[in-house]
């Protein structure tokens, strides 16, 4: 499939206004580069495995537009350029920078995009645990690492994002061979993953997403994990009784949850129950200035706040029943 593109170069200031224009003339989904830092909100908001930041802010960005190529019916250059024009023109009526203004127009081969991460995602090392993607080798000087295989993919988390990496740190302080864990909100399966690496003896994992199902065979597999360890059911544990009874009641020594806030706080009462005496709950995702909230869902629900630990704007929070 070809697809027709078009690239106008502007400014930060401009971009809403452009996108927002031209949505109702027809062109959405607007592909937007720039070097504006993500807020604490948008990135909580989010909450996706997020490549670093690089380069400095000038001011500019630029917008591309994908407008699909069938058959006959391909988009009409000359009208699309034209409606372009107008709205542009349009901009000289706002107290705005808008920039040079230029349009590109171009056609495309079908795009890749899972595959375009390859541009932003490379290995990386987490204290002595080296995460790679299948596309790198493991060089001479890490051979010695432990080695976690894991490509971006459909579900969230290749241990990128800071939250994950909170996470990894608390879990490894409580595992042992005799760990049954939970994984609430498990995604690619990560945690799990990387639980049973580290000698757990099994995990039961939660998710809402059935594109979970996948990515965590594919992860599994792509570790030599024993799948028999690891069992993944979908379904809301916060409110749905069948998946809370099919858990089980006071049965894990650790309960993961690397969700957000806003679901962490109602889940506590579910996780709590889920988790035997003594044992503890892991929790992450938390943006700074939300640790508090959860801090005091964790106590209503009967559980003890033992360990609160920090990584750039997010927060984990560690409980003990």
């Amino acid at each position: 499939m070809k697809w027709l593109g078009i690239r106008i170069k502007t400014t930060t200031e401009a971009e809403d206004l452009i996108i927002g224009s031209l949505y109702l003339r027809g062109l959405e989904g607007a592909q937007i580069e720039d070097h504006i830092p993500l807020s604490p909100l948008e990135k909580e908001q989010m909450f996706v495995d997020i490549p670093p930041e690089t380069g400095e802010d000038d001011g500019t960005a630029y917008l591309t537009f994908y407008l699909e190529c069938v058959d006959d019916n391909n988009p009409d250059v000359q009208e699309i350029r034209a409606i372009i024009d107008e709205e542009l023109d349009q901009l000289q009526y706002y107290d705005i920078d808008a920039g040079e203004l230029s349009v590109e127009i171009f056609e495309t081969e079908d795009i890749d995009w899972i595959n375009n991460w390859k541009k932003y995602f490379h290995q990386f090392t987490i204290d002595d645990l080296l995460v790679i993607p299948s596309w790198e080798e493991v060089s001479d000087e890490d051979a010695g690492k432990m080695i976690l295989h894991i490509d971006p993919g459909t579900a969230f988390g290749t241990g990128m994002h800071e939250t994950t990496q909170l996470c990894i740190r608390q879990m490894r302080k409580y595992i042992t061979s005799d760990t049954r864990l939970l994984d609430i909100g498990t995604g690619s399966g990560i945690l799990g993953i990387l639980a049973l690496m580290y000698g757990a003896a099994s995990v039961t994992a939660t998710d809402l997403d059935p594109c979970a199902v996948p990515a965590v065979e594919d992860n599994l597999k792509n570790n030599g994990v024993d799948s028999s360890k690891f069992e993944l059911m979908i379904g809301n544990i916060i409110d749905d009784r069948s998946v809370q009874d099919k858990v089980g009641y006071e049965r894990y020594d650790i309960v993961m949850a690397n969700i957000l806030a806003d679901v962490l706080i109602p889940m506590m009462p579910a996780a709590s129950k889920a988790l035997r005496p003594g044992g503890v709950i892991v929790t992450s995702g938390i943006i700074e200035g939300k640790e508090d909230s959860v801090s005091e869902a964790m106590k209503a629900a009967g559980l003890e706040v033992i360990d609160i630990s920090e990584q750039g704007e997010w927060r984990s929070v560690t409980g003990r029943k």
